[in-house]
């Protein structure tokens, strides 16, 4: 018998029902057991994320500085311009459209101080991380940026271990214990009897997001026909496939091989096609920067927090950095988002859990929209690659 196999946003969805179905009548005895499971995998998490950013981040940025030189730079600029201009783009229109759709809600504020509010936990167990997030991210940037340049190989190795570590840590432990954490916070929101608001919340900003990105689909590809001279609606719907397929797998790197035939199909010539496209699977991740700026806002909204561009400018600034390091597994990339969330704009181990529940609801169109993306940034490098050719 075929072994059914559920994706981890299939997990996720049942996560959520289960939780609000069983906090109608579990009793407090009962449900605080999973109360104690989250406050263990929350402090196992805090401890996790210096970690996380130090094993993914420095490798990260240690690699950009190999390969192939010019054109390597001119595509991390740009795949960098793109997953910045997505979130500011996204920040200016989540900040319009969300204050009308997204009012104050008290049960949401209460998940800003939940032991007042929420279950408390039988028992806690300290986890101190190692290191702030802070002191994690410049570390990061400082090794990352050395390993660029030394010519030696042995610590760029050990560092590429690490990495290797982290991303297994993430695939075996924290991305299958996600839908029991999820289960656990909405179990005790419901006991505690505020959910309804979240719940309507959801389904606002996926909406909400789901708009936002077929825009911003359409200005990358307006953007890559003006400067190819092509067309940009004939450009888009070549990358329609890869599209279709994103959707399907929910994996940038696994959809790899139809964005690049389909790349191809747009005029951009081989070589440049087989070196943007893989790169760009990794660095360029404008989707999910759009999910996270307008999660991220619509919760701070709801629970009556101030959002201003002055306190978002620089998360998206770094979120953009912090992109280039996301493990290729669903859900990466808010993991590897989860240190500046806590660090730049305050969210809670609650907040945090509401955050990643809310960003697997629409990972698949994150992922869609970061590989149909590529195939706009494909065409400009390839336009770009040409006249410096001519030269």
């Amino acid at each position: 018998m075929k072994k059914i196999r559920i994706s981890l946003l299939g997990k996720v969805v049942i996560a959520i029902l289960l939780g609000v179905l069983l906090g109608q009548f579990l009793p407090d005895s009962l449900a605080r057991i999973f109360v104690t499971f989250n406050s263990l995998f929350g402090n196992f998490l805090s401890f996790a994320i210096p970690l996380i950013i130090l094993g993914l981040v420095a490798p990260a940025i240690g690699e950009l500085g190999k390969g192939a030189g010019k054109l390597l730079g001119i595509t991390a600029l740009i795949a960098y311009g793109s997953t910045v201009f997505s979130g500011f783009f996204t920040y200016f229109s989540s900040a319009a459209i969300f204050p009308g759709i997204l009012p104050v809600n008290a049960e949401l504020t209460a998940m800003e101080n939940p032991e007042e509010f929420m279950l408390n936990p039988f028992f806690v167990v300290g986890m101190p991380p190692l290191m702030e997030v802070m002191t994690a991210l410049l570390l990061s940037f400082t090794i990352g940026l050395g390993l660029s340049y030394i010519p030696g190989t042995v610590l760029k190795e050990g560092f590429s271990d690490f990495r290797d570590i982290i991303t297994k840590l993430i695939e075996s432990v924290i991305i299958p214990l996600l839908p029991l954490h999820i289960f656990g916070i909405f179990l005790n929101m419901t006991v505690s009897g505020h959910v309804m608001g979240v719940i309507g919340m959801f389904l606002k900003v996926i909406v909400v997001i789901f708009v936002l990105h077929v825009m911003l689909l359409l200005m990358q590809f307006l953007i890559a026909g003006g400067v190819s001279g092509k067309n940009p609606f004939r450009l888009l719907k070549n990358m329609l496939p890869a599209y279709a397929t994103a959707l399907g797998t929910q994996s940038s790197a696994a959809t790899i091989p139809v964005t690049l035939a389909q790349t191809l199909k747009n005029g951009v010539r081989e070589n440049i096609a087989v070196f943007v496209i893989p790169l760009c699977a990794t660095i360029h991740l404008s989707g999910s920067t759009m999910k996270i700026v307008a999660c991220a806002m619509a919760i701070l909204y709801m629970a009556g927090e101030p959002v201003t561009l002055a306190q978002f400018g620089g998360f998206i600034m770094m979120l953009g950095i912090a992109m280039v390091a996301a493990p290729g597994v669903p859900g990466g990339a808010i993991m590897a988002a989860l240190g500046i969330l806590q660090s730049m704009l305050g969210f809670n181990e609650t907040l945090q859990a509401l955050m990643i529940a809310l960003y697997i609801a629409m990972d698949s169109f994150g992922t869609a929209c970061n590989v149909t993306g590529d195939g706009a940034i494909a065409v400009v490098v390839d336009k770009i690659a040409g006249q410096e050719q001519d030269r």
